[in-house]
């Protein structure tokens, strides 16, 4: 907050303040009269200054920077953000997902990992977490999942009980759960974790030829985390730790980064590659499709106001630029218009005009009118097509983003089953070859500790099939830590 001199105050008209400490009354002690415009001009404001919070990450903060390309991928993608030597302005913002306003930073919990670059062709946004993979494939589920990880209906607290009733009802969970109750389930701050868009994008070249890829945003400070007794103290003691240490991090000059790097897989290897390559609840193995460094993301502006840049603030996966498109991920596909629809909601059918959202390339819109607009649509006429020079679509570049419809039913051939489609398969490789002794060890303890927090007996019983599915010897201790076996 700034502490430099200001002139008199005014109303929001821009007129002259006579009070800022008296309503405007009959007599010294007598009562307030209704034409005190700027008595109720304030209470009527205050009355109406928060806004919806968001269904899902509602809790979060965020910084401006820069991400700036160090690799040529121009083979993969002519995306303009992504050539050699271009530096585009950004926003991030990290979130928790099931928490609501308020609070605590250091739950348990996966975090949002939200960017959006302000690129020569428009605002080209990514909607990631801190994790590679997710709890459902099919966004029909997604609203449920979401639900039994907040509060009951009837007590209005979280329960452990509902969390893995669902979880144990949905085995392709299982990969995510272990991320989640590994050491990365609380990172130490959010400058010490990765970010992932988690699902598969298509690339395409300037010669039309089209890539699947997965991004990794790896994060320069290195991997930490916090352990759940630290977590549950620190909950305690500062509730907005993660959003503090990122703010005085940049506000100190210590500005974090992260390098994005990339799989890329070749358009026809999906089809017969040996599981579903766009099933979210999967990670593309390294020693098939290698990292490919892109460039480095740099955070190092705080806003000026956490309500305008951040609370209005909306990222969604459907502001694909030139040189990006969708993949048949059905999590992504249901993304696509469940995200400008929460924003619609949330803060109005403008909201593309907020500071934060505004492209930083020309908006040649038909859009019009609507709740708080005040950017005309600058386009002559005011439909298209028209005969008065408004502008006119780029046919050219579509059949882009859909070209993977050329395929036949493709969602439908993405989804037919594979030989290593199976549910618990990458969760047991990541606990015996990723995991070291000790990680296995504070993954049994986080395990135990979750569910003996409530859990019913039944929905206890599923979990320890559950966990021995993913790996028999840690389902084992699990169960040996929790009743004894």
């Amino acid at each position: 907050m700034s502490h430099g001199t200001f002139d008199h105050t005014t109303t929001n008209a821009g007129i002259p303040v006579e009070s800022d400490e008296h309503s405007l009354t009959v007599a010294a002690d007598g009562p307030i009269l209704l034409q005190d415009a700027y008595l109720i001009e304030k209470m009527a404001q205050f009355n109406r200054e928060r806004v919806p919070e968001r269904v899902v990450h509602a809790k979060g903060g965020g910084a401006y920077g820069t991400f700036e390309v160090t690799a040529d991928v121009s083979q993969f993608t002519k995306a303009d953000l992504f050539q050699p030597g271009r530096r585009t302005e950004m926003l991030a913002r990290f979130s928790t997902v099931a928490g609501e306003q308020g609070s605590p930073d250091t739950w348990r919990d996966p975090r949002g990992f939200a960017l959006k670059f302000y690129t020569a062709q428009g605002n080209y946004d990514l909607v990631g977490n801190n994790t590679p993979v997710f709890f459902v494939r099919d966004p029909l589920k997604f609203q449920d999942f979401i639900r039994s990880q907040k509060r009951r209906p009837d007590s209005g607290l979280r329960d452990h009980d509902m969390q893995w009733d669902f979880w144990t009802l949905s085995p392709e969970s299982a990969h995510m759960v272990t991320w989640l109750m590994g050491d990365r389930g609380i990172p130490r701050t959010w400058r010490h974790m990765n970010g992932y868009g988690s699902h598969t994008y298509l690339w395409v070249n300037g010669g039309g030829e089209k890539f699947w890829v997965k991004y990794h945003f790896k994060t320069d400070q290195g991997i930490e985390y916090l352990t759940q007794e630290d977590a549950d103290r620190l909950a305690g003691e500062n509730a907005d730790a993660h959003r503090q240490d990122l703010f005085e991090s940049i506000a100190r000059r210590e500005a974090p980064t992260w390098t994005l790097y990339v799989q890329v897989m070749p358009f026809d290897d999906a089809p017969d590659y040996r599981f579903n390559p766009f099933d979210l609840t999967k990670v593309w193995p390294h020693g098939d499709y290698p990292l490919i460094e892109v460039g480095r993301m740099r955070l190092d502006r705080n806003p000026d106001d956490h309500f305008v840049h951040i609370e209005q603030s909306a990222f969604e996966p459907s502001n694909l630029v030139p040189g990006i498109g969708p993949s048949p991920d059905k999590m992504l596909l249901g993304r696509l218009f469940s995200y400008p629809d929460t924003h619609r909601y949330r803060i109005g059918p403008n909201y593309t005009q907020l500071p934060p959202n505004r492209p930083h390339s020309p908006v040649r819109s038909y859009s019009k009118d609507g709740p708080m607009r005040y950017e005309p649509a600058r386009t002559g006429a005011v439909y298209a097509p028209n005969s008065y020079g408004g502008p006119a679509a780029d046919t050219a570049r579509f059949g882009e983003p859909a070209g993977w419809h050329a395929a036949g039913e493709m969602v439908r051939q993405a989804y037919t089953p594979r030989a290593a489609d199976d549910d618990f398969g990458q969760a047991g490789t990541m606990v015996r070859d990723v995991l070291d002794d000790a990680q296995r060890t504070r993954l049994v303890g986080n395990i135990a500790g979750h569910l003996a927090d409530g859990v019913s007996r039944p929905v206890l019983d599923r979990a320890l099939r559950y966990w021995r599915n993913v790996d028999k010897d840690l389902g084992d201790r699990v169960a040996t830590a929790v009743d004894g076996g």
